[in-house]
């Protein structure tokens, strides 16, 4: 069997980044680049990775008509991962990026006759405002949404399952994405590290952040790489959604006091009410205090949701494939942000701005 010619959109992203060199090992890789990521993507890339610069946002991918034609007569694989990770964005990117921008690819992937499987990258939070088990089989069930990011993937997860009549596709859907959870190495401290950031600029007692009754489902970045590339090779997981989360998830509450042991060892000691803190959130000066948390962040940490993990569980189980628990990593994941806490290049990027 000739080797696969694998399409990668997102790169050099913090998933992207990360794949593009475990499917080199596979086959022939082509990584769709915004252009203004080529640079670092080109210093980043395995020898061998072809660069080709491009845009999601435009029908033809930023391509001109014959290079197009060339890529759609090419792929046998697609993984799209490229979208806006920000639960802060605004709608007007977010459609364009998160909505148009897949059904862009998905137009690619209907054009492409040696296709053999389109993964997609959704997310486990396509759950929106739903409360109780959700699961991989479900996606449309009236829910609102917490933000424009949650909203637009769904919209982006609808356009994919909508095709998957003709094309093979499977669908992933991360929880929240850590750091390695070897080596701890995120690409930015924001999400569940603003709970970190909180407590290396707090001062004295410890508040509680997070509700005990809410679980907060995190996982690393080299389970969900490794979920797939297990995939990516097995045939029977095409038709399938995976929720890529832990199924045995601590609650925030839990996490927060997990982290801050790890931090420097101290147990919280009062706890403020969840709708006080997202309230108090609005002033500036109270962002300072937690850490520079966005509100956007904090809902999740007062979410009671979990996630089924019946199909994911059934195919990685064939590859030996497990999720870790949170405090089997809390230690990497700590040490990493102490030596990089003051570090420019680990803000979010509206942090930046």
């Amino acid at each position: 069997m000739a080797d696969p010619t694998i399409l990668v959109t997102g790169f050099p992203g913090f998933l992207a980044g990360r794949l593009v060199p475990r499917m080199a090992q596979r086959g022939r890789v082509i990584a769709l680049v915004e252009p203004r990521m080529l640079d670092r993507a080109r210093a980043l890339a395995p020898d061998g990775v072809e660069i080709q610069a491009g845009d999601i946002t435009d029908p033809r991918l930023g391509l001109d008509d014959t290079t197009y034609e060339r890529l759609a007569g090419e792929i046998t694989e697609v993984h799209h991962l490229a979208a806006v990770y920000d639960l802060a964005v605004g709608a007007e990117l977010a459609e364009r990026v998160n909505v148009q921008g897949t059904q862009h690819v998905v137009e690619l992937t209907r054009r492409a006759p040696r296709l053999e499987r389109h993964h997609y990258i959704s997310t486990a939070y396509v759950a929106g405002l739903r409360s109780g088990l959700v699961l991989e089989s479900e996606l449309a069930e009236g829910q609102e949404f917490k933000n424009h990011y949650e909203a637009t993937k769904f919209a982006a997860e609808v356009i994919v399952r909508g095709a998957m009549d003709d094309v093979p596709t499977t669908i992933y859907r991360p929880a929240i994405v850590v750091g390695d959870s070897q080596t701890g190495e995120t690409q930015k401290f924001d999400g569940p590290y603003y709970m970190l950031r909180t407590i290396q600029a707090t001062r004295g007692p410890l508040p509680q952040i997070g509700r005990e009754d809410a679980v907060f489902n995190v996982v690393p970045v080299d389970f969900v790489v490794d979920a797939l590339c297990a995939c990516a090779g097995d045939a029977e997981a095409a038709g399938h959604t995976l929720h890529l989360v832990d199924p045995e998830p601590l609650s925030s509450a839990e996490v927060f006091a997990t982290l801050a042991r790890e931090f420097d060892g101290r147990t919280p000691s009062f706890r403020i009410p969840p709708g006080l803190l997202d309230r108090s959130l609005r002033y500036k000066r109270v962002r300072a205090f937690y850490g520079g948390t966005p509100r956007e962040s904090v809902r999740y940490l007062n979410h009671p949701v979990r996630f089924d993990v019946t199909q994911a569980a059934e195919v990685l189980g064939r590859h030996g494939l497990r999720c870790p628990r949170f405090p089997e990593y809390v230690g990497p994941m700590v040490r990493f942000f102490r030596e990089h806490a003051d570090d420019p290049a680990y803000r979010p990027a509206h942090e930046k701005a």
